[in-house]
């Protein structure tokens, strides 16, 4: 026993100078590194003996002071075992690997740490102890934090200045390309209008050359047709708006023994303007001129007619050279005649008389044919 006590009183000798090398005064901050003594081939870990107590205190004190920063992984925790005391170097490894679970085992107990907070490496060299350090930050000085301030308030200023010149090149590029979206679309809209006035002359042909087409039309008023007056005239288009025409009737028909009567003649000329981009519909300027004899009763007339007026009319394209013309006119008529009865086939004279008549002078529902 006499032997073991001046072993260890002569350990703590020679442990003296370099535990003071790590344990500062009490009233000190806790340093950031901390020694533990282990007896020279022992594992177990005396607090009270050579200081370690303290040394413990310290430590715990410490991590309790940055215990959040070390479970976040921010504040590392070092720990280093060393043994010189056993034959060879697997068994010191062995023996350290123990002796620096020992004081882990303190921590996890005393100051709530886990495994996962250590990071651990055993030594076969430089003699029987455990060290842990804490790799705390250093404090900052006010100029450090101005600096820092400045240089973040700078990368800020950065990136809103890089945003900013991301933004307006953005702004650039979508009113560049709403610029090219509204170029193109007018190409498009003037290249469709082109199109369609390139179109429309060769569409609009077919209804020139039914309607008004420049030539000579040969017509035929089917009214007068009906009612047995054969009607024929001529149309010249001297442009594509101006034509002239004639027209003329003629018939003679008696009846029951020669007591009745229809005959008729007229000429009509007339001037015409063509409206509209069809030229379909027209007004025009008519004379007309001729002479008649109706008996339809005992008593008959014969004379002449003259008068004239305004007509108006639309054409309907019946195909490449024939259409259908609908006309009225509306003016002036001035008859002059003699009243008469036949008396064994001699007509006797009764009187004459004259009659003046505004309103209807024409109508008409003529056939047209292009003749070139």
């Amino acid at each position: 026993m006499n032997r073991l006590l001046t072993l260890l009183f002569a350990l703590g000798l020679l442990a003296g100078p370099t535990f003071g090398l790590t344990a500062d005064n009490p009233s000190d901050p806790a340093p950031a590194e901390y020694t533990f003594r282990f007896v020279a081939g022992d594992d177990m870990f005396y607090i009270p003996w050579n200081g370690n107590g303290e040394e413990l205190d310290r430590l715990l004190a410490c991590i309790a002071q940055n215990k959040a920063a070390i479970t976040e992984g921010s504040v590392p925790v070092l720990v280093d075992g060393y043994c010189t005391s056993q034959p060879s170097e697997a068994e010191n490894l062995a023996l350290a690997k123990t002796r620096s679970n020992r004081v882990k085992t303190e921590m996890i107990l005393r100051g709530g740490l886990t495994e996962e907070c250590f990071t651990t490496k055993n030594h076969a060299d430089k003699g029987n102890f455990v060290t842990v350090r804490l790799v705390i930050p250093a404090t900052p000085s006010e100029a450090e934090l101005a600096a820092r301030r400045a240089a973040e308030k700078a990368e800020a200023e950065r990136l809103e200045a890089a945003k900013r010149a991301e933004e307006e090149r953005l702004a650039a590029e979508r009113a560049a390309a709403e610029e090219r979206r509204r170029a193109e679309e007018e190409a498009r809209r003037a290249a469709e209008e082109a199109a369609a006035a390139a179109a429309a002359p060769a569409a609009e042909e077919p209804e020139e050359s039914e309607c008004c087409a420049m030539g000579l039309d040969l017509r035929a008023n089917l009214l007068r047709w009906a009612t047995l007056t054969p009607d024929l005239g001529l149309e010249w288009h001297i442009s594509d708006r101006w034509s002239l025409g004639v027209g003329g009737s003629w018939t003679s028909w008696s009846w029951n023994n020669k007591q009745r009567r229809y005959a008729l003649w007229e000429v009509a000329p007339e001037v015409r303007y063509y409206m509209g981009k069809a030229r379909r519909g027209y007004l025009g300027l008519m004379f007309k001129t001729g002479a008649f004899n109706y008996k339809f009763s005992e008593t008959g007339r014969q004379g002449d007619l003259l008068g004239g007026g305004l007509t108006g009319g639309y054409i309907l394209p019946l195909g490449k050279r024939l259409s259908l013309d609908f006309s009225l006119g509306l003016g002036y008529l001035n008859a002059d005649y003699e009243k008469y009865t036949v008396i064994d086939g001699v007509r006797v004279r009764h009187g004459s008389e004259t009659r003046d008549w505004w309103g209807p002078v024409h109508a008409g529902i003529t056939l047209k044919w292009n003749l070139f």
